[in-house]
């Protein structure tokens, strides 16, 4: 599951790494949450082009968008049978540039140990993501997304279950519909990550709140130590039985 992430680099960074022309300008971003404009990348006539939608998506027969679920992640292993994700799954495929994202470990004593996992590499990398068209009765119309999750590589299952799916460089084109060879499959890039490609870093909980949005929330931390397991009470000895003591007389 991916509930935060960030994106904390400069546009220019973005245009190289994506190879797109000249994207609108966004400030870097340490702690993007759900509900909040993100970038994504997605194909339109032919080419890569950028985006700001809305993240969690609303699919565009929504009638009733008080009763929709927040869509902000969505399971790749369902994504295209599920009614929410399969028209987008089809034809409306995105990139979601980032440079991290951030993931909550439980503990034993239900206290959460919050952590920054940031590309072993550096740079920026790319979540596969989903986007749909949804328009109100007036008229108004709004892009959203989600974040497609995998199943955690062996370096992030300690810490969480779930994580995103990371497109390869080399796939991009494959997973925006933009590769020339028809024949290949975009669910070949729905695979959870090489191990080593991520970095864990323990931080502080600062990040549980969205508003905390500066390089110093990624910052290193001691975990907090879980408090040893109180041991059982002991219980009073029992009085001892003396029926088949000597007695004197």
């Amino acid at each position: 599951m991916c509930g935060r992430y960030a994106l904390a680099v400069q546009p220019e960074d973005v245009e190289a790494e994506f190879s797109m022309i000249r994207i609108e300008w966004f400030p870097p971003r340490y702690n993007i949450a759900p509900t909040q404009p993100i970038l994504i990348v997605r194909a339109e006539r032919g080419e890569r082009r950028p985006a700001l939608v809305r993240w969690g998506l609303i699919p565009s027969w929504t009638k009733d968008l008080a009763a929709m679920p927040l869509l902000f992640n969505a399971r790749s292993e369902s994504a295209a049978e599920k009614p929410a994700f399969r028209g987008p799954y089809r034809h409306r495929r995105c990139l979601i540039p980032a440079t991290g994202f951030y993931e909550w470990q439980k503990g034993a004593n239900g206290r959460k140990q919050p952590f920054y996992l940031q590309p072993a590499s550096g740079g920026v990398i790319a979540f596969a993501g989903l986007w749909d068209e949804w328009a109100d009765d007036k008229g108004n119309v709004i892009d959203t997304a989600t974040i497609l999750t995998t199943a955690a590589n062996r370096e992030l299952a300690p810490i969480h279950e779930r994580m995103p799916v990371v497109v390869p460089h080399a796939q991009y084109d494959l997973w925006l519909g933009l590769d020339v060879d028809r024949g290949a499959k975009a669910g070949q890039v729905l695979l959870p990550p090489p191990d080593g490609t991520f970095e864990a870093i323990p931080i502080g909980a600062a990040v549980n709140s969205f508003r905390n949005d500066e390089p110093a929330i990624q910052a290193r931390v001691e975990p907090v130590a879980e408090a040893p397991p109180k041991p059982p009470r002991s219980r009073k000895p029992e009085p001892p039985d003396d029926k088949d003591q000597l007695k004197l007389l």
